[in-house]
């Protein structure tokens, strides 16, 4: 006879909630694959990637119905790592503007943005798998 898996406590959460909350990391998740495997670094297809986009379109339509819940955190963190990848990636445009800053932003500043991407998907991802807040939610 089979035990039925335990069911986590999801605080009060509505599991629709937490499963779209799991379809936006995945979206995310889907962007950074997107700019590992083609011509589009990590950090551009995080932000220009429809994907990117469609989720963080997705974290500002459903934030209301998050709001005051432990899925908050992540709402916020998601769109933090969305609007601070692109005011990264704003910055690296600019230093490219310059002889010199072509080679730094494109061989340090740009790889560096694309793993801090990834790592803030992946921590965020592996924090709702464990049904906990990020603390703050901040970047």
């Amino acid at each position: 006879m089979n035990k039925p898996l335990p069911v986590p406590d999801l605080q009060g959460v509505r599991p629709s909630l937490v499963q779209l909350t799991h379809v936006i990391y995945g979206l995310h998740a889907l962007a950074v694959v997107v700019g590992v495997t083609s011509s589009v670094t990590v950090a551009g297809g995080f932000v220009f990637g429809l994907p990117s986009l469609v989720a963080v379109l997705l974290n500002y339509l459903k934030r209301g119905d998050v709001a005051g819940t432990w899925l908050e955190s992540h709402f916020r963190w998601q769109i933090r790592t969305f609007w601070f990848t692109a005011l990264w990636l704003l910055i690296a445009g600019l230093v490219m503007l310059t002889i010199i800053g072509i080679p730094f932003a494109a061989w340090i500043m740009i790889p560096i943005l694309g793993l801090w991407v990834g790592y803030r998907v992946i921590r965020g991802w592996l924090a709702l798998a464990a049904v906990r807040p990020l603390a703050g939610g901040a970047a």
